[in-house]
């Protein structure tokens, strides 16, 4: 994805393509898909939300509520054709090569062509792989007692699990390619 905030993008216009939300709903919901370990403050939900606004991909409208003896608008959002069309948009001229834009892609893979599927899954695989060859190397180079480059044995421990990761990660990706091409 070529920006910062275009993960962010997609995943409200997809959560938006499902129908309108509260700006809390939303950032419950986005923070659901980013995972725990991408923080999503309100100070950067709501500008992303303005510029979308601006850019006529979605709309705000503000509805009354009584809340007690206190009256304020609760404001919804809802996703516009322009919206609609660069989600598609999107969907299909995924990168993913990122592991955030990789995941977000993948929650929204159900309104994504099965070609284009195809081809974000093979490109993470490609990208595992070869990550999966480099932590293959490094832990062939290791001693056994890392401390003589430096390298303690935790970090060769983590590389370890790393390359574990990615194996079975690519074991997986693997079956959902062979799925996706046995629907085709």
């Amino acid at each position: 994805m070529a920006s910062r905030s275009e993960p962010l993008e997609f995943t409200l216009l997809g959560l938006l393509s499902a129908g309108p939300l509260h700006g809390y709903e939303l950032r419950k919901r986005c923070l659901a898909i980013l995972g725990p370990f991408r923080a999503l403050s309100f100070g950067s939900l709501y500008p992303q939300l303005r510029r979308m606004s601006l850019s006529n991909l979605i709309e705000v409208s503000e509805n009354e509520s009584v809340t007690g003896s206190s009256r304020r608008a609760k404001i919804s959002y809802s996703i516009t054709d322009s919206g609609k069309k660069r989600f598609a948009e999107l969907t299909e001229n995924a990168d993913a090569s990122e592991d955030e834009a990789f995941g977000v892609h993948f929650a929204f893979f159900g309104p994504t062509s099965r070609t284009s599927r195809v081809r974000i899954l093979e490109g993470r695989r490609r990208r595992l792989k070869d990550k999966a060859e480099v932590l293959s190397k490094e832990l062939e180079r290791s001693p056994l007692n890392g401390e003589v480059l430096g390298i303690d044995k935790y970090l060769i421990e983590w590389r370890r699990h790393s390359l574990d990761s990615a194996t079975r990660e690519i074991a997986w990706l693997d079956e959902m390619i062979q799925s996706e091409r046995k629907t085709q």
